[in-house]
């Protein structure tokens, strides 16, 4: 059988040390507790706060556990900060399609948006930004629930909204195995009818999926004559999505 591997056991030794000491912990400290040079703990605790598990107090000489390490079911990214590094990305997205882009999360079985680019032409649209989308039911949905592994963010039913929509669950999970073995995510006419859309996950720290970027529109755009969706949008969307947790991992 394969050995332990020995950076995480140090850096479980770290947490726990932490766990132990409410008013925090120098580097010195930590490194005469566990006999480790301080260069090694000073990159365990960098790590470890790039991470958001620890926190440096204002003079910055000692570490403590941070409130996020006691909430490791939650989200451990604040829907501000992806909206924050999606805009940019999203905008530009919605330039070079033509199309509607929105960026969501999973909350409890349905998409959240955080973010919606209108579709840059003159029609009247409504900003979608706080309304929720039914995961099973569209890409930008498809592509973060794939990724899931809680089981409690599934949806509990897989209410129809078009005769499209998948609504077995058998059939949901065989859906989901290709997004993940594809990289994205796609809808036709599923939620609305004569529109389809296309998504891809945005990986966080550690390739950790925190949301998704997608775009929507009507059928004749998204898909070539044969009625499947354009690889051009498809790619588009797919870097987008990795331009937006490229930025989401090197600020951390």
């Amino acid at each position: 059988m394969p050995g332990s591997v020995q950076s995480i056991e140090r850096a479980a030794a770290v947490l726990r040390l932490l766990a132990a000491a409410p008013n925090g912990l120098g580097v010195a400290d930590v490194g005469n507790a566990l006999g480790l040079a301080k260069t090694t703990v000073h990159g365990i605790l960098r790590t470890l706060h790039q991470v958001g598990f620890v926190e440096q107090d204002r003079s910055g000489a000692h570490y403590h556990l941070s409130d996020a390490f006691g909430r490791l079911g939650d989200s451990y990214l604040d829907p501000n900060e992806l909206r924050s590094r999606a805009i940019n990305w999203a905008d530009s997205l919605a330039s070079r399609s033509g199309e509607v882009v929105r960026v969501g999360r999973l909350v409890e079985g349905k998409v959240v948006v955080v973010h919606h680019v209108f579709r840059p032409d003159d029609s009247d649209q409504d900003l979608d930004v706080g309304t929720t989308l039914p995961a099973h039911a569209c890409a930008l949905g498809k592509a973060v629930l794939a990724f899931d592994t809680s089981g409690a963010a599934k949806p509990k039913k897989l209410e129809a909204f078009t005769t499209r929509t998948i609504v077995d669950a058998a059939r949901l999970a065989d859906e989901l195995a290709a997004v993940r073995a594809k990289g994205w995510a796609a809808d036709f006419e599923e939620h609305t009818v004569e529109l389809a859309g296309i998504a891809a996950p945005i990986r966080g720290l550690g390739g950790l999926v925190v949301g998704a970027v997608g775009l929507t529109g009507r059928i004749e755009r998204i898909c070539d004559s044969r009625l499947r969706h354009r690889t051009d949008l498809v790619t588009m969307v797919r870097a987008t999505a990795e331009a937006i947790g490229r930025d989401l991992r090197d600020e951390r």
